[in-house]
């Protein structure tokens, strides 16, 4: 919220909660990258289209077809490969992207909303409980909901404990010693 006063812009700090969503909960993480990955698979998808759509004239006007059939193989393969292999491989890396998330307090569940093959937004319940952290820190992925890899950067969530809670790290931590186990077993 900015005002205006005496020609000099005063921004006023809210304290306010985050906006609440009737059906998820509380807004307690938003991406910044949602417009970006949404418009890197768009284009994807849209050139994929064109060139699903150019083959045939390539194919009835183009001088590739009075070659030999390895070079047509080749240069139809080529386009095939980027036509396909491109938006499948966008996908399978952002489709765990987070583009915001929800809490319910009540519950104690999240929601992820991510976006899905069609570009339209998925929604994913789960618990806390369901959260897992891999042991060795995996590119794009920063923990599991359940089975499904998520990404989110711990920077963007506007309150510390949130990320921390949906993380677990507010729960201590639990050391197991491989030496204690082996001399309580030895006794």
């Amino acid at each position: 919220q900015v005002t205006s006063f005496q020609r000099v812009a005063v921004r006023s700090l809210c304290t306010a909660s985050p906006p609440e969503h009737p059906e998820h909960g509380r807004l307690v993480y938003k991406g910044n990258m949602a417009k970006a990955v949404l418009g890197v698979r768009f284009f994807s998808y849209s050139t994929s289209i064109l060139n699903m759509l150019m083959v045939p004239y390539l194919m009835l006007h183009s001088s590739i077809g009075s070659d030999s059939v390895l070079i047509q193989a080749a240069f139809y393969g080529l386009i095939g490969f980027f036509t396909f292999v491109t938006p499948v491989t966008l996908h399978v890396l952002t489709k765990g992207y987070v583009i915001r998330l929800y809490y319910r307090d009540d519950e104690d569940t999240y929601t992820a909303i991510t976006y899905n093959a069609i570009l339209a937004e998925k929604a994913t319940v789960f618990h806390q409980k369901d959260v897992k952290v891999p042991d060795i820190t995996k590119m794009f992925t920063t923990f599991y909901a359940k089975t499904k890899s998520m990404l989110v950067n711990p920077m963007l969530f506007p309150n510390a404990k949130d990320y921390n809670h949906l993380m677990g790290y507010d729960k201590g931590f639990y050391w197991e010693l491989a030496e204690g186990k082996e001399d309580d077993k030895g006794k």
